[in-house]
């Protein structure tokens, strides 16, 4: 009988390693081997999109978002700075079905504030 720690702490690993169960992964057809291609990446990730900073991007680049125009990104630099991408549908600026269509594609990112310098 297992102790229940070395069981918790072997799921939490397996878990965490990125490891799949042999369940899980697909097998290949026979007489085909897999290609560099699909060995590198998994065929259920797409690639992700760059992230658009809402608080730094020119109107051009905002309109590559879904669903954004000239208007709405106009909305979005005159409103600026964002403190989360949130923001938008708090401000007014986007309704929610416009927001949760790219909240997944942009970023709110806030400028760095120097450090203060110690007094000596």
């Amino acid at each position: 009988m297992q102790h229940p720690t070395i069981t918790l702490l072997c799921a939490v690993l397996l878990v965490t390693s990125g490891t799949a169960l042999a369940a899980a992964v697909p097998k290949s057809t026979a007489g085909s081997a897999p290609t560099a291609a699909s060995a590198a990446q998994p065929a259920t990730q797409a690639p992700r999109p760059k992230l658009v900073d809402i608080n730094s991007a020119s109107a051009a680049e905002l309109k590559t978002l879904p669903g954004i125009g000239d208007a709405e990104a106009k909305r979005i630099v005159d409103n600026r700075p964002y403190l989360t991408k949130s923001h938008l549908v708090t401000k007014k600026v986007l309704d929610l079905a416009a927001y949760d269509a790219l909240r997944g594609r942009i970023v709110a990112v806030q400028p760095q504030q120097p450090k203060p310098k110690p007094k000596s």
